[in-house]
């Protein structure tokens, strides 16, 4: 006779709750839906067409990759979707539409799918995809304007540009926009790098909702501050040198929305702790020492292939079992 369906105990813990991939990264939509909004208000709307490219190109990609592995449909997770807005938030907003298309495709067939699909890939996949992309450093280095409207359709190389803040700073010198500037987003940089309020509200909210946990930010960019507080450069203010530091760049959109992805993070408090001190030092020394102006997307990258060490070293031990793997009183 059949077993009732409803009467079959699989394995424990037994915990019914109603979240699962699609909640959690429709949570990660909402959140970053205001700095694509302002991105628009500041790019233009070629900023959401990017995005909207980004995201179809995504969803086209895993689709056909499955369907050409004869495996079950994904897309209904949402998971592609977040990733399209991730990288086009990683690109300026003058990038060329086929640039986002290959940028999609190396971030869900070679970095996601190949290794399995969601929860399976060892790095992030709009991070890699970014990282990618610097094999065009000319495009990917070309900063509008804020309040210049790129054009939707047509040549993008006559936009007016502007430099990034991370530029002066990697020179030794404070930039010419003000801290509210950086605040408020309106400065050079690519389309996530709008609004550091922005950005934080979205975190918060993720906080918030139980979607990520705030150790891997605040160790991140915790420790970008304390260093770049410690060791500023060209004779500027301490603090001021910190507070530059901290609002330029991608640190606050990786540190929140990146850093902290499920699969390519540590699960365990000790491990997102060093996860984030690494990410952070990582970041200060290549803004430093090397020749690209943002450390960021290399930071996570180089720590994404460390994740499971660190895991190892802070699991968990079983009760009743000594750290050398020996039952107690054996």
């Amino acid at each position: 006779m059949a077993m009732d369906k409803q009467l079959q105990v699989s394995s424990s813990p037994h915990i019914d709750i109603a979240e699962d991939t699609r909640s959690l990264m429709l949570d990660v939509i909402i959140a970053l839906t205001p700095a694509l909004l302002l991105s628009v208000f500041y790019f233009g709307f070629r900023a959401l067409i990017l995005t909207l490219i980004s995201v179809a190109s995504c969803i086209a990609f895993e689709f056909l990759y499955r369907r050409l592995m004869k495996k079950h449909t994904t897309i209904g997770d949402l998971s592609a979707v977040v990733t399209g807005i991730l990288i086009a938030f990683n690109l300026p907003a003058s990038a060329p539409y086929w640039m986002v298309v290959v940028g999609a495709f190396f971030a869900i067939v070679i970095v996601k799918q190949l290794y399995g699909g969601l929860g399976k890939n060892f790095m992030n996949p709009a991070l890699a995809a970014r990282a990618f992309l610097l094999s065009w450093p000319t495009t990917m280095s070309t900063w509008p304007k804020v309040f210049e409207k790129v054009p939707l359709i047509g040549q993008t190389a006559d936009v007016v540009t502007a430099a990034t803040p991370l530029a002066a700073l990697k020179s030794g010198t404070l930039p010419d926009n003000t801290l509210m500037e950086l605040l408020l987003g309106q400065h050079g940089g690519t389309l996530g790098e709008t609004s550091a309020i922005v950005l934080l509200i979205g975190g918060v909210y993720l906080v918030l909702r139980k979607v990520i946990s705030p150790r891997i930010p605040l160790f991140y960019i915790g420790t970008v501050a304390v260093v770049t507080f410690i060791f500023p450069r060209g004779g500027v203010n301490n603090l001021q040198w910190m507070l530059y530091n901290v609002l330029s760049g991608g640190l606050i959109l990786g540190a929140v929305f990146m850093a902290t992805d499920y699969v390519t993070s540590p699960v365990t408090k000790g491990g997102r702790a060093l996860f984030g001190i690494g990410c952070g030092l990582i970041t200060v020394f290549i803004r430093y020492f090397g020749s690209y102006p943002e450390g960021v997307s290399f930071s996570i990258l180089i720590m994404n292939a460390c994740a499971w060490v660190l895991d190892k070293a802070f699991r968990p031990r079983r009760y009743g079992v000594s750290s050398r793997g020996k039952k107690v009183g054996a």
